[in-house]
C-alpha cells in the first residue's frame, strides 16, 4: 500500500496557506512546507510567512530552519522533506506538502535522483566569474543555447540554478532538463493528489500588488537593514529572493524605495506566471478555480475532500 501525500501548490499569493490550514484541520493533517525562502529564520515580512499564532496548532515544517548565511536548496529540502514525511507518518497523520517551489514538491513526488558531482569546481568558479563580470543575464543566454528548456523555467537572477545547468551540460554532454523529464516519467511511490489552486489573473495580481504594499507597512525595509546588520550579503542565496535584493538597491542608493516597490511587484507578477507555467507542465494535478466557488472556502474544501476520499486518501 502507498501511503498517502496530498500537495496543495499554486502561484504566490493565491491563498495557499489559510486553504492548507482548513484542510490539515479537517483530515489531521500536518504541513510541509516548500518554499524556498521561508526555510530561513529572520526573514518573516518579506517572505509573507506564516506567524507561530497563526498556525492554529497545526504542525509546519521547513519554517524557520535555517540561518539565513546557510544555503537551502533542493537537494535538502528533498533530504528533510523525507526525514519529515517519517516523521508524520508515525504519528498516523497524514502530510500535506505546501508551497509554491515546483521543481521541490517534485523532488519528494518522484524521488528525483540528483546527480552531483563536487570533485571539479573550476568550471562552476569560472562561470560565477563571468557572471560577475558580465552580469547574470550573459550567464542566462548561455544556458539558452545549449538548453533552451532550462533557460525558460529558471529565473536569470537563479544564477546557482543557470550554473548547475551549465556545468550539468559540460559534466555529461546531456541537458539537465532532459535528465529531469526522465525523472518526472518515475512513478511516484505515493498515493497522492496534486491540488493546483488558481484565481483569475487580475484577482492574483491584485493580491500580488496588495500583500508588497502590506509588506513596505509592516517594516521590509527594516527587516533588510536588520539582516545586513547580522553579516548578510546580497550574493547569498537567501538575500536573492524577490523583495531583499530590490530594497537592498535602495539602501545602497541604486534605486529610489518607489522604484524598489515597482520591481518587486512585477517580479513577483513574472513569477507567478512562471509558477503556473509550470503547474500546467506537470501530470496528474488537480486544478482548484477558486472562481468556481464564487471563493468560497468551506465549498473548496468540502470539493477537496470529496476528491481525497474518492482517491482513497481519506475513508
Amino acid at each position: 500500500m502507498k501511503k498517502p501525500l496530498i500537495i496543495l501548490t499554486g502561484p504566490t499569493a493565491v491563498g495557499k496557506t489559510n486553504l492548507s490550514l482548513s484542510l490539515a484541520k479537517a483530515i489531521g493533517g500536518e504541513i510541509i512546507s516548500a518554499d524556498s525562502m521561508q526555510v530561513y529564520k529572520y526573514m518573516d515580512i518579506g517572505t509573507a510567512k506564516i506567524r507561530l499564532e497563526e498556525m492554529e496548532g497545526i504542525k509546519h515544517y521547513l519554517i524557520d530552519e535555517f540561518d539565513p548565511k546557510e544555503e537551502f536548496n533542493i537537494v535538502k529540502f528533498q533530504e528533510y522533506s523525507l526525514k519529515y514525511l517519517d516523521e508524520i507518518y508515525t504519528k498516523g497523520k497524514i502530510p500535506i506538502i505546501v508551497g509554491g517551489t515546483g521543481f521541490y514538491i517534485q523532488s519528494v513526488l518522484y524521488g528525483i535522483e540528483f546527480e552531483e558531482n563536487e570533485a571539479d569546481n573550476s568550471y562552476r568558479e569560472e562561470l560565477e566569474a563571468l557572471a560577475n563580470k558580465n552580469g547574470a543575464d550573459y550567464l542566462h543566454q548561455m544556458l539558452s543555447v545549449v538548453d533552451k528548456k532550462s533557460a525558460e523555467t529558471i529565473h536569470p537572477n537563479n544564477i546557482k540554478r543557470v550554473i548547475r545547468a551549465l556545468e550539468y551540460y559540460k559534466q555529461t554532454g546531456g541537458r539537465i532538463s532532459d535528465h529531469n523529464e526522465m525523472e518526472r516519467q518515475k512513478e511516484s511511490p505515493y498515493n497522492f493528489v496534486y491540488f493546483v489552486l488558481n484565481d483569475e489573473r487580475k484577482i492574483l495580481y491584485d493580491r500580488i500588488n496588495d500583500r508588497v504594499d502590506l509588506m513596505i507597512k509592516q517594516g521590509l525595509v527594516d527587516e533588510v537593514k536588520k539582516l545586513l546588520d547580522m553579516g548578510c550579503t546580497k550574493d547569498m542565496v537567501s538575500m536573492q529572493g524577490i523583495g531583499y535584493k530590490e530594497i537592498i538597491s535602495f539602501l545602497e542608493g541604486n534605486a529610489t524605495l518607489e522604484e524598489a516597490i515597482y520591481i518587486i511587484k512585477r517580479d513577483t507578477r513574472h513569477f507567478a506566471k512562471r509558477q503556473l507555467t509550470w503547474f500546467h507542465r506537470e501530470k496528474e494535478v488537480t486544478w482548484i478555480h477558486k472562481y468556481e466557488f464564487n471563493n468560497n472556502e468551506t465549498m473548496l474544501l468540502e470539493h477537496m475532500l470529496r476528491i481525497l476520499i474518492s482517491k482513497n486518501i481519506l475513508n
